[in-house]
């Protein structure tokens, strides 16, 4: 059975979306891959299906695309059941991760391919693979073979291809995953402006959580098939709706505690580590038991000169590890209770302090930044 899924509403839910998935579900034997996720996605929007391997995200992508047949439910393309029809005659593309680019032909050849399968006239054909290395900024490279390309540019050669059929919609399966991560992070800007600037709309898969954040309208959330949350990355990341996506995205400290007063603009939490006021009320029943998430990022550190403690989001400790990232430093904090706090701090200067192993400190959190969890 289907859970209810937090944030699938919004503009993109509204009549007439562009595409319309029901209750989609896709058994193998006796195992639901794909278990009844339903979503509205909106024409022009850049939809991220994001988990780890074996979630279904794949196997989702696939039945968009046709190569998998749903065992229920329903895919409505502009109004049209596409459910059911051959791969062929839908009105959409796909980009595989390893890009498929014939290694034979130049990069004009392989943009011009399906055009030419399509049968259309010469003149018509030039000036849209024309079009699309403009687009792409490849023109330079139109006589090249794909071994004489740097791997961005092979991907951007395979978005041309994709996107010289004019589809509707635009499959990318993990699009940046054949590339190192400093040419992946300048790629994933550019290909969100490509993608925008055409205008089509864009369904990717990915397992990685900066590929979602940084080219997604919205993100869902998958884990066994199912939609978890779904929302832009800013509420996924700053609120997420259970334990798991807490800590799927990103680094995240998770205490487990019991909901002790609960107030429409506050509650508190004890916990074994430590007392927690929370900024917000979480229409719980005291004694209930709960999670508080904390990033690290939300944490002051400071060294403690023996003052008393506050009696609420303040927490001793001991460092034990750090590591220096340039832009931050990570801290992990010993708690009396045994439990390992992660503390990122800005380097806002070249020679900041820097809180050595075994120092005694004090982490502290503002109430606004914790989020309570109750599943």
């Amino acid at each position: 059975m289907a859970m209810a899924v937090p944030g699938t509403g919004g503009d993109a839910a509204a009549e007439g979306a562009f595409l319309r998935i029901e209750r989609l579900t896709k058994r193998f034997d006796t195992m639901a891959a794909v278990d009844a996720v339903s979503i509205d996605i909106a024409k022009g929007e850049i939809f991220a299906l994001l988990g780890s391997s074996g979630c279904g995200k794949s196997t989702l992508l696939r039945m968009l695309a046709g190569f998998e047949t749903p065992t229920e439910g329903s895919i409505v393309l502009e109004g049209e059941d596409i459910s059911r029809l051959p791969p062929y005659v839908r009105p959409i593309n796909m980009m595989f991760q390893s890009y498929a680019l014939f290694p034979h032909l130049t990069v004009a050849k392989n943009v011009a391919f399906g055009l030419e399968r399509q049968g259309l006239p010469k003149a018509k054909i030039a000036e849209r693979v024309d079009a699309m290395l403009t687009l792409v900024q490849l023109k330079p490279y139109v006589g090249r073979k794909p071994h004489q390309l740097s791997g961005g540019q092979q991907q951007r050669v395979a978005l041309a291809r994709s996107l010289a059929l004019e589809p509707k919609l635009l499959l990318l399966d993990e699009p940046l995953g054949a590339l190192d991560r400093k040419l992946r992070e300048q790629t994933q800007f550019e290909l969100k402006n490509i993608i925008k600037r055409v205008g089509v709309t864009c369904v990717m898969v990915t397992h990685d959580q900066e590929e979602a954040m940084t080219m997604a309208d919205r993100i869902a959330v998958m884990s066994a098939g199912r939609f978890l949350q779904v929302g832009q990355p800013e509420d996924i990341y700053e609120t997420p709706s259970n334990r798991f996506v807490a800590d799927f995205i990103g680094n995240v400290n998770l205490f487990d505690g019991t909901l002790e007063e609960d107030h429409p603009d506050h509650c508190t939490i004890a916990s074994p580590h430590g007392q927690f006021y929370v900024g917000h009320g979480v229409t719980g029943v005291p004694g209930m038991k709960v999670s508080v998430a904390v990033r690290p990022e939300k944490i002051e550190l400071e060294a403690r000169k023996g003052a008393v403690l506050a009696p609420h989001n303040a927490l001793a400790g001991t460092v034990v590890e750090r590591a220096y990232f340039g832009s931050s430093s990570l801290y992990r904090v010993l708690l009396a209770s045994g439990m390992k706090l992660q503390v990122s701090v800005a380097n806002a200067s070249r020679h900041g302090d820097q809180l050595e192993p075994g120092a005694q400190v004090v982490a502290t959190v503002a109430p606004d930044a914790i989020v309570v969890l109750t599943q």
